[in-house]
């Protein structure tokens, strides 16, 4: 018995990893002085099915035009946590580029001695 998919059952994806943007962002004194450089990797819902048989950008999403916006973005703000920033990421694609859902991955690199990086993960659904 087939069972009928909805927008959240194909596994199709683009990714877009390693975006480096300088942005204020932290809870110390310190950190609401200077801008810090955050990496963010985003995961996007995209059904490739169309663009893949039309081999044609306008059917599907276009990751250069996310990529802008979302450092635009990101480089105007100002947030005390990591984990709001990536939220406001994650309402910020949806919305504007009519996405089924989205993973957002915003890491602080060095901002615990010893890591590479620190960072929040979420999962969002439009």
């Amino acid at each position: 018995m087939d069972k009928k998919m909805n927008k959240y059952d194909y596994g199709d994806a683009i990714v877009l990893n390693d975006l480096r943007v300088k942005t204020l962002v932290g809870i110390w004194d310190w950190e609401r002085k200077i801008r810090q450089v955050v990496s963010i990797d985003l995961e996007m819902g995209v059904d490739i099915t169309r663009a893949s048989t039309s081999d044609s950008i306008e059917d599907t999403l276009n990751y250069k035009n996310v990529a802008k916006r979302v450092q635009s973005f990101v480089g105007e703000s100002e947030f005390r946590l990591v984990e709001t920033l990536a939220e406001r990421i994650a309402e910020l694609v949806l919305s504007e580029f009519q996405l089924p859902w989205i993973q957002v991955y915003v890491k602080k690199p060095g901002a615990i001695r010893g890591a590479e990086n620190v960072g929040i993960r979420i999962r969002r659904y439009r």
